[in-house]
């Protein structure tokens, strides 16, 4: 109750905070102390990540050939009748990225004045002409056309830079599609001979492949609270339909960002930033808040996975190595657990150690310290034990393409140590001759692609929120109706939210990588239809 005190008596003389601040606050279900470790991020800032060297095959990376993956998979079918799996999709998100392009277009184009074509050459817009060229190949094409026809009395008589413009007018417009304001996981992404499929029915699908024990698979959507219900719709209309296809009972479920996990805003001196009722104004925290909702999940094995990287084609391809993953995960899992019972049980010899030690170096990427051996008998166990006895990830990695994103790294935190991090380029600092040349020698690329173990040797779950690095989050720039501000979001939830887990990364192929960051994206080859399925 005193540290309450002195902590909102600190707010009160630092900050200028009023009862009306706490009572805001306390209807946010944030702690006060949370509020004072963030307003101290920003008078402080938060140091970039200090890179070691590039994770690359054999330093770092796993890498398997297929017969390989093949075996591992079968490890996993082998084992999965007495583990619950789960699948862990984020999306939340809208698609206004997806869209940014076209709403630039929209807002920029003279319409009265000038054709689309002269608008592209004004612009240099590459991105435009890509859609425009392929604008029937779009699985949303006929419907928005169809739209546009009944908006648009002369529709036959328009030029077709006319009729461009309308149907991008039109599936962007707030009256009638909203696309860049609806959540990816449910515009149309994929035509098929019978239907046309959202990321949400696609997601059901992957899951029914290979997130299945027992004939039942297990699905669990991030949403924004105002659009569950587009995704309920969407599950409720196909989710029959995948069960037959798949002979699998698909149980769909469903959590928010918990306003909790929201952070405070300032304005560039570093001041609580208030809105013009003089209300304090709170943030969402970013993905990496989601940590609390995977925290929430009861899972022995939890697929993660974006919700834009979804395929038309090749579902076995991407079903083996997705059970690749989980089977290397659980075959260390297993050596992981025999270790740890066998020290629990005083069953664990001295002349052990160094197999032990070797297995943690050369199969966990864990780093051990130079003065190891000086260390006494007990010393060791407790130093295995505090290393070995943390959740798990296994990560699939791809070469890099030239991909904006994260990548595999060796860092060295404050302390000294090493270890294999995801880590974004905007926590390195680019300025730093050093630390550019080593992130662009990057060999791959974090695809989001993730199978983690989060329960103990005992069954026990993790509390997840214990294994995070508080010191990895980020400050962003915003604006706030004409008013710059700053933001803090949480340490990533690939990234610093789990920076204290056992990581291995394990190369896998392109294949499995195909997100849709903007539209065009729908126009390659994986979203485009072959008429196989």
């Amino acid at each position: 109750m005193e540290e309450n005190f002195t902590t909102k008596d600190k707010l009160v003389n630092t900050y200028g905070f009023t009862e009306a601040d706490f009572n805001q606050i306390n209807k946010h279900g944030i702690d006060l102390s949370k509020i004072e470790a963030e307003l101290a991020i920003f008078q402080t800032g938060i140091p970039k990540m200090y890179l070691y060297r590039p994770a690359k095959i054999d330093d770092g990376i796993l890498k398997l050939s297929e017969d390989e993956f093949n075996s591992k998979s079968v490890f996993f079918d082998e084992k999965k009748s007495t583990l619950k799996l789960k699948k862990f999709v984020p999306a939340s998100g809208a698609a206004s990225r997806m869209f940014k392009f076209l709403n630039e277009f929209l807002n920029d184009f003279d319409h009265e004045n000038e054709t689309i074509n002269a608008y592209i050459n004004r612009k240099k817009d590459k991105n435009l002409p890509t859609f425009l060229a392929g604008i029937e190949k779009f699985p949303f094409f006929e419907e928005i056309k169809s739209k546009v026809k009944s908006l648009v009395p002369n529709y036959y008589s328009l030029e077709s830079h006319e009729k461009s413009y309308y149907f991008i007018k039109t599936m962007l417009s707030s009256e009638h599609f909203d696309f860049a304001n609806k959540p990816k996981g449910v515009l149309d992404f994929h035509k098929y001979q019978s239907h046309i499929a959202t990321p949400v029915e696609e997601h059901l699908n992957e899951c029914a492949f290979y997130a299945t024990s027992n004939g039942v698979s297990h699905l669990h959507f991030t949403v924004s609270e105002n659009h569950e219900a587009l995704f309920r719709e969407i599950v409720d209309n196909v989710k029959e339909k995948v069960e037959n296809r798949t002979e699998t009972t698909l149980n769909v479920s469903y959590s928010y960002q918990h306003k909790s996990t929201d952070t405070i805003a300032v304005d560039l001196k570093n001041q609580p930033f208030r809105n013009e009722n003089g209300q304090l104004v709170f943030r969402p925290g970013g993905h990496g808040a989601l940590i609390n909702n995977l925290n929430s999940l009861d899972a022995d094995v939890i697929f993660i996975k974006n919700i834009d990287n979804v395929i038309q084609n090749h579902i076995k391809e991407i079903t083996l190595y997705k059970k690749g993953l989980a089977g290397i995960l659980l075959e260390f899992q297993e050596q992981i657990f025999a270790i740890l019972n066998a020290i629990e049980k005083q069953e664990f010899q001295e002349n052990e150690v160094e197999t032990v030690v070797d297995f943690m170096k050369s199969k966990l990427n864990i780093k051990v310290r130079d003065d190891f051996q000086k260390f006494t008998f007990e010393h060791k166990i407790e130093f295995i034990k505090t290393k070995l006895n943390r959740p798990i990830r296994v990560c699939g990695m791809v070469k890099n393409e030239g991909e904006p994103g994260g990548g595999p790294f060796w860092v060295r935190n404050a302390k000294g140590n090493l270890s294999l991090q995801i880590v974004e380029s905007s926590q390195v600092d680019t300025n730093d001759f050093v630390q550019n040349e080593i992130l662009s020698k990057a060999t791959h690329f974090n695809p989001v692609d993730l199978v983690c173990a989060t329960k103990d040797y005992h069954g026990n779950k993790f509390d997840l929120t214990q294994f995070v690095d508080h010191t990895s989050g980020f400050i962003v720039q915003k604006n706030n109706k004409g008013k710059e501000l700053k933001g803090y979001e949480l340490p990533g939830l690939w990234n610093g939210a789990m920076a204290k887990w056992i990581t291995v990364f394990v190369e896998v192929p392109l294949v499995t990588f195909n997100p849709v960051k903007t539209v065009n994206d729908l126009l390659k080859p994986a979203h485009q239809p072959q008429y196989e399925n």
